[in-house]
């Protein structure tokens, strides 16, 4: 049996502070709010902050927008608040670049 070793950039864990902007006119991810858990990503749904849809909607949204799976990020913090910290695994320094690029907008 062959075991295929993982790089470490695959391997690892990005977190993601977001600050949610539930009931917006369309999904939105981009900009940068200074939150509860420092500088977060701005993620705007349609969906209402009604029994989770909002947070699952901003799973999606926030997966659709690093190219990941759904599956691959994970609420780790922020169940029932607008600012939110969640895992996105496997990240890897490309998602961590995407998501700084999201909230900080592009390189000067």
């Amino acid at each position: 049996m062959v075991k295929r070793s993982v790089p470490p950039e695959e391997s690892a864990v990005v977190t993601v502070a977001v600050r949610v902007k539930p009931g917006a006119g369309r999904t939105k991810v981009g900009g940068s709010y200074e939150g509860a858990h420092g500088a977060a990503l701005i993620v705007a749904v349609g969906a209402p902050a009604v029994d989770g849809k909002a947070t699952e909607a901003v799973r999606r949204a926030l997966a659709s927008a690093l190219g990941v799976r759904p599956a691959a990020v994970a609420l780790k913090v922020g169940a029932t608040s607008r600012d939110k910290v969640f895992t996105v695994t496997p990240g890897g320094a490309g998602v961590a670049e995407r998501v700084a690029a999201l909230r900080d907008g592009p390189p000067a």
